[in-house]
């Protein structure tokens, strides 16, 4: 039997709802480019305005992340998770609309 209590805390949740989209945005990076750099890619993710909806979609496994740390009954990290995915969402509504 595992002991998942040592890590249910909010910094848990909260390291991983923040490393987990940048996870995502690679493997999205690494299939999706043809001999595109990082920055020439996100520079062109700039221009054609749908940065907002690929930091959607990076942010989206945040939500398998709650549900499995939800399932081990690790109710601080799934804090943690949820208090990042409002910092993401924050952000995504501030380069919409502010930006």
């Amino acid at each position: 039997m595992i002991n998942y209590f040592k890590f249910d805390r909010v910094i848990t949740g909260f390291i991983s709802g923040l490393i987990m989209p940048f996870i995502v945005g690679m493997i999205i990076y690494a299939f999706s480019t043809f001999d595109l750099s990082l920055q020439a890619y996100l520079s062109r993710l700039a221009s054609s305005n749908i940065i907002t909806h690929s930091i959607s979609i990076c942010v989206f496994p945040n939500v398998l992340i709650f549900l499995l740390f939800n399932w081990l009954d690790m109710l601080r990290a799934t804090r943690g998770v949820l208090a990042v995915t409002i910092v993401w969402a924050i952000i995504v509504f501030g380069v919409k609309f502010l930006g």
